[in-house]
């Protein structure tokens, strides 16, 4: 497989290897813990995601192995992203590499900061969540493809597995209306129109 390029904004789908990160229910103090929240930007917090849990496993974490590096897809289970609503959780899962991430449930709030950045949650059922982490996990240097429009995952080998996905985030994904810096620059005139229309704004 080879990775299109698309018009900034429009994600029609995420390509490229993957990590599994089993186990449910991990929430957002385990993907960047508390006192990373401190940061003045989201800078840095790349290399700190999941700290914790990687000093505990002292190098055999799924984000430490070098299978896995420069991995853009990341598997999990169920109610990921749980616990506080910190948009640090997705900063830092975007900033380690990742551009998508399928799981078998998400929580709302981590779903939602997840859209705000661009990063597709794709959902799956128990089973095949699980079929999908064993072929991963088997070869973990193979290319993933997480295709917005049928919405299945991929591979050069022939195989697949169905994702799901909700219709008003999959068209914001799929026309970067999710992009919302991205809707205001390219609506500037109007913009401005407008705000020189109000009294409030123009002083008139």
């Amino acid at each position: 497989m080879t990775a299109p390029s698309f018009p900034f904004g429009i994600i029609p789908q995420v390509e490229g290897r993957a990590v599994v990160l089993t186990g449910d229910d991990i929430d957002t103090d385990r993907i960047i813990p508390a006192r990373f929240l401190k940061c003045v930007t989201f800078e840095g917090l790349g290399v700190q995601a999941f700290a914790d849990d990687r000093a505990e496993l002292q190098g055999s974490h799924p984000f430490d192995l070098e299978a896995h590096q420069g991995a853009r897809i990341l598997v999990v289970n169920r109610n990921f992203g749980c616990g506080s609503s910190r948009e640090h959780a997705p900063q830092a899962l975007m900033r380690w590499g990742i551009r998508g991430v399928v799981g078998e449930s998400f929580a709302e709030i981590f779903y939602g900061n997840c859209l705000a950045l661009g990063i597709p949650c794709f959902t799956a059922s128990h089973d095949q969540v699980l079929a999908l982490q064993a072929a991963i996990q088997a070869d973990p240097a193979q290319t993933i493809r997480l295709d917005l429009d049928s919405l299945q995952a991929s591979t050069a080998a022939g195989l697949s597995w169905p994702l799901a996905m909700a219709s008003g985030p999959r068209q914001m994904l799929r026309t970067g209306q999710w992009d919302a810096t991205s809707q205001l620059l390219a609506n500037d005139g109007a913009l401005k129109k407008t705000a020189g229309n109000l009294p409030y704004v123009s002083g008139f």
